[in-house]
């Protein structure tokens, strides 16, 4: 049995006697006509039962009404939480939501670039997870209407929209100083991320000032994941730092240590205190609670769908500029004065 072939615009013009474009424009409501002509349409329209495709009607305008989200992993809590956050705030909006998750390529990342250049989507919150060789940056600038979101890539003139990576960094040195350690290891993310360099530089100046400058700070780089926090606390112990405490930079790095830490017989936070970034996990129910600097992940969603929306675009000379997000420290029970000697 055959399908019945739906009903087209063409079918609409042949039975009204006008153009297809005629048609088309009446539609999108970018041309007046005589009253008889629109009723000969909306005539055909009706008897015809022909229902036209929003999609190509938005299209036709300049616009999808749709919004992309570039994410490098929809797995991990932390980015799940933001993808949660911008759908919600899109539908509020009346905007459909594509996501792309990119696995933290940087190929993934060009090519879902390049289809916001076809028009396939009004905009990009953007959020990559690695250092750039300058590819992303020269494509971001192109094409526009792009938010950068989480992690910089320098050299871009859109929009960004960041945590304050150095007051989370600063909250963590304030309260390890507070609780008499002095030498600490921080595990960050790849050397030449903001959130890396930051971050540390806040731990550094807490550290510092807390300590009348006799903080001892160490440092691994690696990825935002479990794998690389196990690998971070088996050269931790190898090397046999004389580390007190660790700032891990994501929940991620933290649960990986911990892990590892804790299949060795370390107790936390008796003889290592630790703590985490982001608390987009149930930290509150490990054992110990663990202690970590909360990102306001929601609000960055909400607030980086707010800037590509409420951003003039035309104004493609200016260079826009960096906003930050404040961050809180929430204090469990994975800190703990270190060991006496």
């Amino acid at each position: 049995m055959s399908k019945e072939r739906a009903t087209s615009l063409k079918d609409v013009a042949v039975a009204a006697g006008v153009s297809v474009t005629t048609v088309s424009r009446l539609l999108n409501g970018s041309l007046e006509l005589p009253t008889e002509t629109r009723q000969r349409i909306e005539t055909a329209i009706a008897d015809l039962r022909y229902e036209p495709n929003p999609h190509a009607r938005r299209l036709s305008r300049g616009r999808s009404d749709t919004i992309g989200l570039v994410v490098p992993d929809i797995a991990n809590p932390f980015f799940a939480t933001l993808v949660a956050a911008v759908e919600q705030k899109a539908d509020g909006e009346a905007k459909a939501l594509s996501l792309y998750a990119t696995l933290n390529r940087s190929g993934r990342e060009v090519a879902y670039l390049r289809m916001l250049e076809r028009n396939h989507v009004d905009g990009l919150v953007f959020v990559t997870n690695h250092p750039d060789d300058g590819e992303l940056a020269n494509l971001i600038n192109r094409t526009g209407k792009v938010v950068v979101v989480d992690e910089d890539v320098p050299g871009t003139t859109v929009p960004k929209l960041f945590c304050d990576n150095v007051q989370g960094g600063y909250l963590a040195g304030k309260h390890l100083a507070e609780n008499g350690h002095r030498n600490v290891l921080y595990v960050g993310g790849v050397e030449g991320m903001i959130s890396t360099r930051r971050r540390f530089q806040g731990l550094e100046q807490a550290m510092m000032e807390g300590t009348a400058g006799a903080a001892r700070l160490f440092r691994y780089g690696g990825e935002y994941t479990v794998e690389f926090g196990r690998q971070a606390a088996r050269r931790f112990l190898d090397e046999g730092l004389p580390a007190t405490a660790i700032f891990a930079s994501s929940d991620e790095i933290a649960i990986g240590l911990i892990e590892v830490l804790r299949a060795q017989g370390v107790s936390i936070p008796r003889d290592l205190s630790i703590i985490g970034f982001d608390d987009v996990g149930p930290l509150h129910l490990f054992a110990p609670p663990l202690t970590a600097i909360r990102q306001p992940v929601r609000a960055i969603g909400e607030r980086a769908l707010a800037l590509l929306l409420e951003t003039d675009w035309e104004q493609s000379e200016t260079s826009h500029g960096e906003e930050l997000l404040p961050v809180e420290i929430v204090v469990r029970s994975s800190v703990a004065p270190p060991p006496k000697q």
